[in-house]
């Protein structure tokens, strides 16, 4: 995995959607190629939209088209120098599944991999992956405490 330069940290807590969204499509566009982001959340906590901002970052042409892989637990995105894997390990039965997707192929192609729920799969994840958690905050639906864990 390359070094990582510095990700932009949220400049405020809380976030509105909109601040998260912004947030979301700078530490995309200032990810190292090769990186890989866990997201930490609750069920409901914003990941996939996070995810979806990361992508636009990245430079995911159509960044609608990211979508939750929950039941599909991988879904690619192309991007101009290679793909954005995104994984949603919510669904996954045992670790050992993400060896039958080729895992470690994945990640080494991958321009960056997003994996949500990544508590369930932890041995698979890099020494060097970037680990973002995502809370509510009571009482206000559309604002999210985010934090970047390096």
């Amino acid at each position: 995995m390359p070094d990582q330069p510095a990700v932009p940290q949220p400049t405020h807590d809380p976030l509105t959607l909109d601040e998260s969204n912004a947030w979301g499509r700078a530490f995309g566009a200032a990810l190292a190629p090769g990186s890989v982001v866990a997201l930490h959340g609750e069920l409901g906590a914003g990941k996939t939209t996070l995810v979806r901002a990361i992508c636009e970052g990245l430079g995911v042409s159509d960044p609608d088209a990211v979508t939750s892989p929950t039941f599909a637990l991988l879904h690619e995105y192309d991007v101009a120098d290679g793909v954005v894997v995104h994984a949603d390990l919510y669904r996954l039965k045992s670790s050992g599944e993400l060896a039958q997707f080729g895992w470690d192929e994945l990640l080494a192609r991958a321009r960056a991999t997003l994996v949500e729920w990544p508590e369930r799969a932890t041995e698979w994840m890099p020494d060097a992956t970037l680990h973002v958690q995502l809370q509510h905050v009571p009482n206000q639906p559309n604002v999210r405490r985010i934090r970047v864990i390096e």
